[in-house]
């Protein structure tokens, strides 16, 4: 049987208003009972997307944290994209959520978590937190999460989303990145979600001796590539991981 798709509560609400107010208390119940199967058979769908986003594009490109795996297929996707992409949340791509900015690929996204090795205790930084995706993953493997964002409209689409879903060790703020956020340095981890030649130092500067820098380095139109720094008392320990391609860093004018 092939079950419609349910978009949420609010058509709900809105489809048991058009039922007439003296209609028989059975025929009520009943369409309340046909929407509930309807949006649980939906949620259901959904749940089986993650599953497979797990298992398809992530676990089968060599991700094995299982912390991230489960970060993963809890964090709904489908929540951080308009409605018009919904059906495309699982898929293995980025998607575009407007001010010429993208939610970045699923894999990515563990790959960048699986690579920061974050223990319970630690505090993150991210820099362009966009949809406010990432930063959820992040907040169920840390235990504080900060994320700025430059774009106005994207940072109040994600305060809604994240605060809807109920993260409250994710802390958002608009403005510009490249600053950070340094009231609440130092950090343990930051993570750049957008690309840019080296690190900004004034970045740099608010990760504690040992933390981890995780970023896109290149240019918009030139190779860039995934690099995980470790800030030692020697000095920083690179590493490559792996071919990406970000928006851009940007700053506020």
């Amino acid at each position: 049987m092939t079950v419609p798709r349910w978009s949420g509560a609010r058509p709900c609400r809105s489809h048991y208003r058009s039922v007439k107010e003296d209609a028989p208390l059975a025929v009520r119940l009943a369409i309340l009972a046909s929407l509930a199967f309807l949006l649980a058979a939906d949620g259901g769908q959904e749940e089986r997307s993650r599953e497979a986003m797990v298992r398809e594009q992530i676990e089968a490109r060599g991700v094995r944290d299982p912390r991230v795996l489960d970060a993963m297929r809890t964090v709904p996707r489908h929540r951080f994209v308009s409605q018009a992409l919904r059906d495309e949340a699982y898929s293995d791509r980025p998607l575009p959520i407007g001010s010429g900015q993208t939610i970045s690929q699923p894999y990515i996204v563990a790959l960048m978590a699986e690579a920061l090795k974050l223990r319970r205790g630690e505090r993150v930084l991210e820099v362009g937190s966009g949809s406010g995706y990432a930063a959820a993953v992040l907040s169920l493997l840390a235990a504080e999460v900060y994320g700025i964002e430059l774009e106005r409209d994207l940072y109040e689409k994600s305060v809604v989303a994240v605060e809807g879903l109920g993260y409250r060790n994710v802390h958002l703020r608009h403005g510009d990145g490249f600053h950070g956020w340094p009231e609440k340095a130092p950090f343990d981890a930051i993570l750049m979600s957008c690309a840019a030649p080296e690190i900004p130092r004034p970045l740099w500067d608010q990760l504690r001796v040992g933390g981890r820098f995780l970023y896109p380095r290149g240019t918009e139109d030139g190779v860039q590539e995934l690099v995980l720094v470790i800030r030692t008392q020697e000095g920083p320990r690179e590493q490559r991981l792996h071919p990406v391609r970000f928006v851009p860093m940007r700053r506020a004018e």
